[in-house]
């Protein structure tokens, strides 16, 4: 009787499909042991891959306004799981999605992949020590883009790097040194709400910006006019950071109508405070009364 060995015929094996890996999931973290990506021509071939994986994403987003909208997305999940290695599972999809929510979900998927393999590649950066142009468009391109999806844990950090570490060791040019600076005293003032801190950032710094000024001076007086007015004048990743501000601002607004009106026109409200009605109630507990296209304050007692 022939014996049965357990090997597979080799026009088995020919015909398996080899696995296929996410380029971004190829390395893990050098926190965890990663060594590969201490090499520098890994980190520019990594760095190659990062950067066309993000330009494909932009391209399939389409216009500005839908990237926005994505970038907010993201921004609104930002705690939950990011797939950092090979072996993590994407996020399941909910059951039955509509064609537009599942492909919003696998563009979260992609820029969260993307954010992931920039802290790995910064990691293997400051764990090799490099201290040159490469350090720095990284660590820019990383600020940037955790900037718009309001991610301070990688635009804060990776600044504090830039300007502490890489920028003593190679100069940064006088722009990209104002556009830093700029990003740290607005995000003291507008995310941590300290603006002690950010004007003692600006002066150590010796940052001359009339449009970060305006910000501060809008923030100090509560100046809901020139906040609205400076947000519209600048460019997005500014109007990003003074997003988290705008909270604040916007229920000072809604308490000087309070203590103002006893009603007003719902779209003059709405134009006002840059907000619908629905927004009002749920993000800042409006508890007025809309009555036929009128948002009634409050009610003049009768006389008893």
């Amino acid at each position: 009787m022939q014996r049965k060995t357990g090997r597979v015929p080799s026009g088995h094996l020919s015909r398996l499909k080899p696995v296929e890996i996410d380029p971004l999931a190829e390395y893990g973290l050098p926190s965890k042991g990663e060594k590969r990506l201490l090499v520098a021509k890994t980190q520019e071939s990594y760095y190659a891959k990062i950067a066309e994986r993000y330009l494909a994403f932009c391209t399939d987003a389409g216009d500005r306004d839908e990237l926005q909208k994505q970038f907010s997305r993201l921004a609104l999940s930002e705690d939950d799981p990011v797939p950092t290695s090979s072996t993590s599972a994407p996020p399941a999809l909910p059951v039955g999605p509509t064609p537009a929510a599942a492909a919003s979900e696998k563009n979260q998927i992609e820029l969260s992949q993307i954010l992931s393999a920039l802290r790995k590649l910064r990691e293997g950066i400051v764990a090799s020590k490099r201290r040159d142009a490469f350090a720095s468009q990284v660590y820019l391109f990383a600020i940037r883009l955790g900037v718009l999806v309001s991610s301070y844990e990688t635009y804060h950090p990776a600044l504090l790097y830039l300007l502490r570490v890489i920028h003593p060791a190679h100069n940064l040019t006088s722009v990209e040194r104002h556009e830093a600076v700029a990003y740290l005293v607005l995000d003291a003032a507008c995310r941590r709400g300290n603006l002690a801190d950010a004007y003692t950032l600006r002066n150590e710094h010796r940052l001359r910006d009339a449009k970060v000024d305006a910000v501060l001076r809008a923030l100090v007086r509560d100046d809901w006019v020139l906040w609205r007015k400076t947000k519209r004048s600048v460019d997005g990743h500014r109007a990003k950071l003074m997003e988290f501000a705008e909270p604040q601002l916007r229920a000072h607004v809604l308490k000087a109508f309070g203590r103002s009106y006893l009603s007003v026109g719902l779209d003059f409200l709405e134009t006002q405070t840059f907000s619908s009605w629905k927004e009002l109630a749920s993000q800042h507990g409006v508890g007025w009364e809309l009555n036929n296209g009128r948002v009634v304050i409050r009610k003049i007692q009768g006389r008893s």
